[in-house]
């Protein structure tokens, strides 16, 4: 092991170069007062020619954060998102929820005010801000939704709080972790600071399944008649689709995806029966609920009394939600890779004895997927000339151009059963805390982690307003991250009139037909927004006009190297 010397300079410089050797490749930021020592290391570094994390300046705090999750979603590698003291943690808090409930991991760091009213000591108090924004525990604000919180001290514990932070964040489940940083401390100084490279501390490895436990999995599926997988977190991590698919084709276990968060399937897959479980549960004899949080709703629809339930996933009993009561006879601890395939193996050892009825279920199931295809082509020949437009035929059209390593960001309501996805990495449903506007910000990093591949936002139009559409169209200009945005304008709160006609379905606000709270009076002219930064801007209504408006925006995105944006008018649930 070697060790480095920063011979002098300031904490603020050790902590960038840290960061750097850590392999941590940028700095999503929205500046303040407090960044005074970073701003001032940074330009250091460039004037240098000094590696560091590099400096993205995003105008919005929930954009900065999101894009350090795509960022990670498409390479693996957790990054750096800075924000101003309180307020911009109150900005980014969408984003850390989101990270929480989706095991993304995050280094999310805050300044913090400085707390020294008189001279003495570098970075104190200069202006009338620093005396109303301090607050007794700035990490009380997350401390509930993050993994690990910590206020930087000195210097002397610098390099392990970098390391702990890195660490933490990217052990099983993974998750955000928060570094609060006092401008007095980045801005002290330092003589002969040393620091391990390569680092010394190392996130733990992921949790292997116990075997005893997989094996009982195993009897228990081979016992099963009707056996059904229900997952919505499978895909995360890319290598597991094809696990998923091994297992899934071995016993014939149809697989059903309850609001997905990634591709966790090829859709072509004759195992791939769609994504809403009820139809299938009500059969089941016996249900492994990989990864998947929410599997059913209990009071909609829930399993047979005598089914058998198996939980599998890092944290199978999603031991942080307060209240989760999810039948479960078998839960199983692990990384769901590796748990599959030792599930897989144990399975081929049995095979023998229940080919037959393995079989069966293939034709049957082969059956009742061809049935549901039917359905799905039926739904979209009705649906292709609707006015205003059907989000099943925007899917459809959609899906006839896109490429099979197109990344789809759906924030929206199009349909899943019209998209044809083949490779991991290119689907993403990520706000899993129901914090809208993640999507535009999580386009851009993934864009910066993939800068060759199309990256697709599909969003309705409030979430679209809740993603701060003119920051996130500010940095893909400034950095040159062109996006394809298709914004679904339907001019309503499709989520809140739904659940509102779920719980009064004869009620005054169903009576209605217009339920208060729910609608926007006008439909927005959200193409106009990409003029902001020379995109490309469009508004569709006309239903046989939207294949000609995507190619229009492919070209755009393609060939002039413009962000693009359609505004599609289309009807509400």
């Amino acid at each position: 092991m070697s060790e480095k010397v920063i011979e002098s300079g300031t904490i603020a410089d050790a902590y960038i170069e840290i960061l750097a050797d850590r392999g941590v490749e940028y700095l999503f930021a929205n500046a303040g007062t407090d960044f005074a020592p970073l701003i001032e290391s940074l330009a250091k570094f460039e004037i240098e020619g000094r590696k560091t994390p590099r400096p993205i300046t995003v105008p919005h705090e929930n954009v900065a954060i999101h894009m350090a999750l795509g960022y990670y979603l498409q390479t693996g590698k957790p990054q750096l998102v800075m924000v101003h003291v309180n307020v911009g943690m109150a900005n980014a808090m969408c984003g850390v929820l989101n990270a929480w409930r989706g095991n993304l991991p995050v280094l999310f760091t805050t300044g913090r005010t400085p707390y020294s009213e008189e001279g003495g000591l570098m970075g104190a108090r200069s202006g009338e801000i620093h005396w109303p924004q301090e607050m007794r525990d700035q990490g009380a604000m997350l401390r509930e939704i993050v993994k690990w919180d910590y206020e930087l001290k000195n210097g002397q514990v610098l390099e392990s709080a970098i390391d702990r932070a890195l660490n933490i964040t990217m052990s099983e489940p993974k998750g955000p972790v928060y570094l609060s940083l006092p401008r007095e401390v980045l801005a002290a100084p330092i003589e002969n600071f040393r620091y391990q490279s390569p680092s010394r501390h190392m996130a733990a490895s992921a949790p292997f399944p116990d075997l005893a436990a997989i094996d009982r999995a195993a009897d228990m599926i081979a016992k099963a008649e009707n056996p059904l997988i229900i997952t919505a977190s499978c895909g995360r991590d890319h290598d597991e689709p094809a696990r998923l698919a091994a297992l899934a084709d071995l016993f014939a276990i149809p697989v059903t995806q309850r609001k997905p968060r990634f591709m966790a399937l090829p859709s072509e897959h004759p195992m791939h029966l769609g994504f809403e479980p009820d139809p299938f549960i009500g059969d089941a004899d016996l249900i492994i609920v990989l990864e998947a949080d929410v599997p059913w709703i209990p009071s909609k629809k829930a399993p047979n009394r005598d089914a058998k339930i198996i939980h599998m996933g890092v944290d199978p009993l999603f031991s942080n939600y307060p209240l989760r009561g999810f039948t479960c006879d078998l839960a199983i601890s692990g990384a769901i890779a590796p748990a599959m395939a030792a599930l897989t193996s144990a399975l081929e050892t049995r095979l023998g004895s229940s080919r037959d009825r393995v079989e069966a279920r293939r034709k049957r199931l082969a059956e009742r997927r061809a049935t549901q295809r039917e359905r799905w082509l039926a739904a979209l020949e009705k649906a292709k000339s609707e006015t205003p437009i059907h989000p099943a035929w925007v899917t459809h059209c959609l899906n006839e151009v896109k490429g099979e390593n197109d990344i789809v960001l759906k924030e929206g309501p199009i349909t899943y059963e019209h998209l044809t996805l083949k490779n991991p990495g290119t689907l993403f449903f990520t706000g899993a805390a129901g914090a809208l506007g993640w999507s535009l910000g999580m386009a851009l990093g993934m864009k910066a982690a993939c800068p060759d591949r199309r990256v697709i936002t599909c969003v309705g139009d409030g979430a679209y307003m809740f993603g701060n559409p003119i920051p996130a169209q500010y940095v893909a200009k400034a950095e040159n991250w062109p996006t394809i945005t298709m914004v679904f304008n339907n001019a309503m709160w499709g989520a809140v009139k739904r659940n509102t006609r779920e719980v009064y379905p004869s009620g005054y606000a169903a009576k209605s037909n217009r339920e208060p709270l729910t609608y926007f009076t006008e439909h927005l002219a959200f193409e106009k927004a990409a003029d902001v930064a020379g995109g490309y801007g469009e508004c569709v209504s006309d239903p046989a006009q939207v294949p000609k408006a995507i190619e229009r925006a492919f070209k755009a995105h393609d060939v002039e190297k413009r962000s693009a944006l359609l505004n599609i008018v289309c009807r509400g649930p």
